[in-house]
């Protein structure tokens, strides 16, 4: 199992896996190249550079792997990735005043990963050290992190009753959230002008509140009626989205105001994008290559 992320170094991202079987971390060396090097272009960078290194016969560049991560585009593509040996191997051949630096870095992320494999708690805490790096507010970080928790929730209550990962689970969610805001996913990502980018990461907090009722309530009906499936638990998705919905309505008879908004994150935070964990929406990546 390889769960992907993104680390910041000196605020440049860096694109990370973690493999599980493994107990490894994977960087994208294209991104550890363009933060070692300030270069505009460090896929470009990366190209010349392995071709020496293999004329020179080293062996770490024939080793390196390639992993699906999530390019500029938004899109999932091959790009060349390195273990934490390798990466070291490789910053011994870039002239940079910031190898040392990094080389510490690089210690600490393998550090941190340990620490929470033992303590889960961290993993919560690093993502609000991430988040208020981007300029997020607190109380919306905060309501974030719930709604993850929430959603994590949710999916294990879908897959103990027989829903299947990936399609089932977008369909489900589409169904919650038409039940309370009355568009689907992709329209109220349309709403906020987004193509590839989390829809939760761009939510108001109101926004997200009613969508964590939404989701807590679904969870807690399935516990209760216990569904079998997936047409059973579309049902109970229905009706737990339709809680939230009510609430919606409420709160805009009282304040005269929609609820959903086309304000998104660079509106209320001046930010983007994907600094969490696993995006349930569904997406679909093409597996193309990063480039030459």
């Amino acid at each position: 199992m390889v769960d992907s992320s993104v680390k910041l170094f000196e605020s440049q991202e860096i694109r990370s896996a973690w493999n599980e079987d493994e107990e490894e971390w994977y960087f994208s060396i294209v991104d550890v190249v363009g933060a070692l090097t300030e270069s505009q272009d460090g896929r470009k960078y990366w190209n010349k550079l392995k071709q020496r290194l293999k004329d020179e016969g080293n062996e770490t560049v024939t080793n390196c792997h390639q992993l699906k991560l999530k390019a500029a585009d938004g899109k999932m593509r091959l790009t060349d990735v390195a273990t934490t040996e390798q990466i070291l191997r490789i910053v011994q051949s870039i002239p940079s005043k910031k190898a040392e630096p990094f080389k510490l870095w690089l210690a600490q992320v393998g550090s941190e990963r340990i620490d929470e494999i033992i303590d889960p708690e961290l993993t919560l805490d690093r993502a609000l050290e991430t988040y208020l790096k981007k300029g997020y507010d607190r109380n919306w970080v905060n309501q974030r992190l719930q709604t993850s928790q929430v959603r994590k929730g949710l999916t294990d209550e879908w897959e103990r009753r027989g829903v299947e990962k990936g399609k089932e689970y977008a369909i489900l969610t589409d169904e919650i959230t038409r039940a309370w805001s009355g568009m689907t996913t992709r329209q109220y990502k349309d709403l906020k002008d987004l193509k590839k980018e989390n829809l939760r990461d761009n939510m108001t907090t109101l926004e997200l509140v009613l969508n964590t009722l939404a989701e807590v309530t679904t969870t807690e009906f399935s516990k209760a009626s216990q569904p079998e499936g997936f047409e059973e638990s579309r049902q109970v998705a229905r009706e737990g989205g339709s809680v939230a919905g009510a609430a919606r309505a409420q709160i805009e008879a009282r304040t005269g105001k929609p609820v959903t908004t086309s304000e998104k994150a660079r509106d209320f935070a001046n930010l983007i994008e994907d600094v969490l964990e696993t995006d349930y929406e569904l997406t679909e990546g093409t597996g193309e290559p990063e480039g030459d």
